[in-house]
């Protein structure tokens, strides 16, 4: 199961991801010196005996674009909401994002919830009930929690691990059979590699050799190698957030916002 993150800036979606996971995915020396996701993050940990993976995202709205990049629809959506603050701005911006991306499923984290008392929690949670009603998030798990203090990480991850055992089990039905396509959300060249692509399938699947072309400029590719939730893989399906190593095109041929599709 893919997670992705979001919520307004400084509501603790990396600090979030770290807690879960122990990665931290701000990895720019910018994002670094200003204390401040700018750009996608992504890590991988077995929870509860399941593969999870997470794509942290930008909460700041001058990096939406960055954060409209990460996401996918058959991802699970984690929205973080601190109980301090309450709903903001980018909390409502960032959820109509998952729902015109399709996301069907989620959880909402009240995060920093040591800061505040029974009575905040209480009202920052009808406030989300308010804001999720009539999205997919309408019922959805509020998990009050603390990443400062640790409080209420084991619930979320109990939770997770349940909608990942869940979510396994669930046939991937008529999606499985169409066409492969990928949204690339990075492209980048490794040594001795070559060309790889990242990105969550969105349809059909791949198998290493298997043929592909880049939707921008129709050029044909051939896939050399997989990873699927950072781990080797003969193939990837609808949901799988994928690493491939392409011959046939260098790194320049393509990037964030392209498609990687069958011919």
């Amino acid at each position: 199961m893919i997670v992705a993150l979001a919520g307004h800036v400084d509501h603790g979606k990396t600090s979030l991801v770290r807690a879960l996971t122990g990665i931290d995915t701000d990895r720019l020396a910018e994002e670094k010196r200003r204390a401040l996701t700018i750009d996608l993050g992504f890590a991988y940990a077995s929870i509860g005996g399941q593969r999870i993976g997470f794509v942290d995202v930008p909460g700041h709205h001058r990096f939406i674009q960055n954060m409209v990049a990460g996401i996918a629809a058959r991802q699970y959506a984690l929205l973080v909401i601190a109980a301090d603050d309450g709903v903001m701005p980018q909390s409502r911006e960032h959820l109509q994002i998952l729902r015109l991306l399709g996301i069907s499923a989620g959880v909402v984290a009240l995060n920093k919830a040591d800061r505040v008392g029974p009575e905040r929690i209480a009202e920052v949670s009808a406030n989300v009930r308010a804001l999720a009603a009539g999205t997919f998030l309408e019922g959805a798990a509020i998990l009050p929690m603390s990443c400062q203090a640790g409080s209420g990480i084991d619930a979320l991850r109990d939770h997770l691990a349940a909608a990942a055992k869940r979510i396994a089990n669930e046939t991937l039905g008529p999606t499985n059979a169409e066409t492969f396509r990928l949204p690339i959300d990075r492209a980048f060249a490794l040594r001795g590699s070559g060309l790889v692509v990242t990105g969550t399938v969105a349809a059909g699947s791949v198998a290493s050799d298997g043929q592909l072309v880049l939707g921008t400029s129709g050029k044909p590719v051939r896939v050399r190698g997989l990873r699927v939730q950072d781990a080797p893989a003969d193939a990837a399906q609808p949901g799988d957030r994928a690493a491939i190593n392409l011959a046939g095109a260098s790194a320049q041929d393509t990037g964030r916002g392209d498609w990687l599709l069958a011919p």
